[in-house]
């Protein structure tokens, strides 16, 4: 029994063992990919087309290596010289976002590599910025122009990358160093830019204040122009009025007169006379009444 129990240790250390390297071997050929990721496979040198969506991914460390891109947005910071129209080299600083399309991770490890930022994107950038930055002057790159020199180099740039399974999202101009002497000559013209525009400002609020004087003195003129009428037509008015009521007045003494001659007749006229006899002989001053006896008979006037 001794002997027996003695034999059987080595063979449960060796199954130990072995039990041991077959868990080292399966845990050293676990991966996660992360969720910005993705994996590729390279079995015995050749890049498998499988693209490994993020997750645990199991492989055979013998014979396979696990390669992990990136699928999220990247920022490759630089500050390159960029050649302007006048042959000056401005100093910047750029920002190039870009992604990788996670379809294109094989062809992406098969033609450039894990190094494909210094091997395919930076050399393309720096080409396309050359080319677009040519065409202005430097002044431009600190100016309204700065825009479409960063849309012009990311144009260039996806017309290069996007075949090759990347997407260049923005380059952006963050800075930009001009030389000593251009800097001070555009601040000299941005400053007389401004001083004749601040005088065209004020040239244009003279000429306003000098419309608004103008507009005041038209509606003054206007106003009394409107209150003379006004005045004239009352005047031409209360005359029509006065011609109006003068002309009835006439006509109404017209009429008057008129009815009077035709009711006025010799008997009313002696009646009449008789009247103002009698009352003047009822008045007790002295009075002396010629009269020829005829048209008006004397009569006895005693009160």
């Amino acid at each position: 029994m001794p002997i027996a129990t003695t034999r059987l240790y080595p063979r449960a250390a060796a199954t130990r063992a072995l039990t041991l390297l077959i868990a080292l071997t399966a845990l050293s050929g676990c991966a996660r990919v992360f969720q910005d990721e993705v994996g590729v496979r390279r079995r015995f040198g050749a890049i498998q087309d499988q693209v490994l969506e993020p997750g645990l991914r199991w492989y055979n460390p013998f014979t396979t290596r696990l390669f992990k891109l990136k699928t999220r947005t990247v920022n490759i910071e630089i500050e390159p010289g960029l050649p302007s129209k006048e042959g000056l080299t401005v100093r910047s600083e750029i920002s190039i976002l870009y992604r990788t399309k996670a379809e294109f991770a094989p062809a992406i490890m098969r033609q450039t590599g894990m190094n494909y930022e210094t091997e395919v994107i930076l050399p393309v950038f720096r080409s396309a910025s050359a080319d677009v930055c040519a065409r202005f002057d430097a002044k431009d790159m600190h100016s309204a122009s700065r825009r479409q020199i960063e849309e012009d180099i990311q144009k260039r740039m996806m017309e290069v990358l996007e075949p090759r399974g990347f997407v260049i999202e923005a380059v952006l101009l963050k800075s930009i160093a001009l030389p000593a002497g251009l800097s001070s000559a555009i601040e000299d013209k941005l400053q007389a830019e401004q001083l004749a525009q601040r005088m065209e400002f004020e040239l244009q609020r003279e000429n306003s204040e000098a419309q608004r004087v103008v507009i005041s003195a038209e509606a003054r003129r206007k106003t009394q122009l409107i209150d003379a009428e006004a005045a004239r037509d009352a005047l031409v008015v209360q005359a029509e009025g006065d011609k109006a009521a003068a002309l009835i007045r006439a006509e109404g003494t017209a009429n008057a007169n008129e009815l009077i001659n035709r009711t006025t007749t010799p008997n009313v006229l002696k009646f009449r006379a008789l009247e103002a006899y009698r009352e003047l002989a009822r008045s007790s001053n002295a009075k002396v009444i010629l009269t020829d006896g005829k048209s008006v008979p004397l009569l006895n006037l005693t009160p």
